[in-house]
């Protein structure tokens, strides 16, 4: 197997579990180091355990800027560099309507979901631009290109995100650094499966409950489906892919929907006043 990012340094928030832990297993596969950070600190440990010598785990709590700061410096003093950023942290966050959501709950998924990107942002540009390169990606999620897919605390980050991808890419291409952002759609994880079954460990309980939302009939979202995305994104083959959203979502910002009754059959053409055919 070709290993499209050897000897490169990629560092993932959000790193234990799900999305991120795939992406780091993917990682390493093609030759990367990974730094993961995450507050599930006894499962962080284990997994790094797992992954053996080219992974290091340090706890981070991507709402506090010296702890994101602490990641990507971890990564340089370690390994001198950085090539990756993956902004994979989150939460659902705030849920229920506008009326009756708490500020405090509102700020605190805005800090997660937005503020937390913006610290990796930060702190990975900088080091980026004096390396003259690197790929910075960052989650958002379906909900942040269409409304009424996530609550409104969830939406209006993920939105930002993009947003925010946009303009650090126009600001660092002079400088050979690409950022690019993920829009995925309902995926296989423990956040997911807590939002359907509310235990983070029950994905296979809720398996069927992704497959039947899916527009690919039979086939769920994995963590995998992003892992692979990230890891194009990271690598030279994506080399002139800038500022760019990505849509993991098996079509569904497109229109798909599973079983769409407008494709169901053949009938004749419907015309002016309800009248059907030629």
């Amino acid at each position: 197997m070709e290993r499209r990012l050897e000897g490169q340094v990629a560092v993932i928030t959000g790193g234990a579990s799900g999305i991120g832990a795939a992406t780091a297993e993917k990682l390493i596969a093609h030759g990367a180091k990974v730094v993961l950070g995450d507050i599930q600190e006894d499962r962080l440990a284990g997994f790094v355990t797992g992954l053996g010598a080219d992974a290091i785990g340090c706890r981070c709590d991507v709402t506090k800027e010296d702890d994101v700061r602490g990641l990507v410096e971890t990564a340089m003093d370690s390994y001198g560099r950085i090539d990756v950023m993956f902004n994979n942290a989150g939460i659902v966050g705030a849920i229920g309507p506008m009326e009756t959501t708490p500020t405090e709950e509102w700020k605190f998924t805005l800090d997660i979901l937005l503020n937390g990107v913006f610290y990796g942002m930060k702190h990975a540009s900088k080091h980026m631009k004096l390396a003259r390169r690197g790929s910075i990606v960052s989650m958002s999620s379906t909900a942040g290109v269409m409304g009424g897919l996530g609550p409104h605390a969830y939406a209006a980050a993920k939105h930002a995100v993009v947003g925010l991808t946009k303009n650090l890419a126009a600001e660092v291409c002079s400088f050979g650094v690409r950022v690019n952002c993920l829009a995925p759609g309902l995926i296989a994880t423990p956040l997911a499966a807590a939002a359907v079954t509310g235990d983070p460990d029950g994905i296979d309980e809720a398996m069927s409950a992704f497959i039947d939302q899916s527009p690919l009939t039979g086939r769920a979202g994995m963590p995998e489906d992003v892992a692979n995305a990230v890891l194009w994104l990271a690598s030279d083959e994506a080399g002139y892919i800038n500022g760019q959203t990505i849509a993991i979502d098996a079509g569904l910002t497109t229109g798909s929907k599973p079983g769409d009754p407008n494709f169901a059959e053949y009938q004749p053409i419907l015309r002016e006043a309800g009248k059907s055919g030629f």
